[in-house]
């Protein structure tokens, strides 16, 4: 059975910017990422309850943030975007 998916306020305001095919393969993603939540990997130190799902779009190689909750079955959506600035930008 997949997770639930919350979108949290920074993965929507990215995801609103994207284009149709990028959005396209996003969704894609988020389907992959509910059926089996350890396909990401997991982070240290600062963002070490963050698992990264790496993906690509046409050749753009884009980063899925997530956190997992596995009592509720929950999949929060952090962020996405391309590798540059991601992890900058989550730890503000």
């Amino acid at each position: 059975m997949a997770h639930a998916i919350i979108q949290m306020r920074r993965f929507a305001r990215q995801y609103k910017k994207l284009n149709d095919n990028t959005a396209r393969d996003v969704d894609e993603a988020v389907v992959q990422v509910s059926k089996k939540p350890s396909l990401g990997e997991r982070k240290r130190g600062d963002l070490s309850d963050l698992r990264v799902y790496k993906f690509k779009s046409k050749t753009q190689l884009y980063l899925l943030g997530y956190t997992v909750s596995e009592g509720l079955r929950l999949i929060y959506l952090e962020a996405i975007g391309p590798h540059e600035n991601f992890y900058r930008d989550l730890k503000v």
